[in-house]
């Protein structure tokens, strides 16, 4: 699947597994993908953040992000699920981190040991491999034949949990990214 990436999505999975190292987390998740979005220049995936106003928002959606993997990487939804259960996730977080340190839950997905596969690159969570996958389908649905960082922009505001509800909280849904890479009818007309 890769040799139909482009040079742009090529470079952005290369940012997420250098965010990941960075973070010295095991694998490269979903949030490493955004966070390698929000700093590319110069592709269609950053036309489109950049058209629906995100780059004078890259502080806020990495604290944004920050904030959902100090909660262990929950979503909102799963903290109201939560407190409608009677539990307070916030004071939950704080009772962690008053016993086991600040960033307690963030800490879990960090390497204590090898952070790589046999093959010595760094692994890919389960939901960033799909949120790949989910690139090809996107591209396909458009009759692209290559693989661009603006499908994986697509694919990652389709996919359940933190970097899609932190993007609908900045603005940049689905819907939105949609219309502005291939215009307001049918999807299908490509943005000039």
């Amino acid at each position: 699947m890769f040799e139909r990436f482009t040079e742009d999505a090529r470079a952005v999975v290369a940012e997420a597994v250098a965010h990941c190292a960075r973070s010295g987390e095991r694998r490269v998740d979903e949030t490493h993908l955004l966070l390698a979005l929000l700093a590319r220049e110069g592709s269609r995936g950053s036309f489109a953040l950049a058209a629906l106003g995100l780059p004078g928002r890259r502080e806020a959606v990495a604290r944004d992000l920050s904030e959902a993997r100090r909660r262990g990487g929950l979503t909102r939804a799963d903290a109201d699920a939560l407190n409608d259960l009677g539990i307070d996730l916030t004071a939950l977080v704080s009772r962690v981190e008053e016993t086991h340190g600040p960033g307690a839950l963030a800490a879990a997905g960090r390497s204590i040991g090898g952070n790589r596969s046999r093959s010595g690159r760094r692994a890919f969570t389960p939901g960033a491999k799909q949120v790949l996958a989910g690139a090809l389908r996107v591209a396909l649905a458009h009759h692209d034949r290559r693989i661009g960082d603006e499908h994986l922009l697509l694919a990652l505001t389709v996919r359940p949990g933190v970097p899609a509800e932190v993007l609908a909280d900045h603005g940049v849904t689905h819907a939105s990214v949609t219309r502005v890479l291939y215009g307001p009818d049918t999807g299908e007309a490509r943005a000039s």
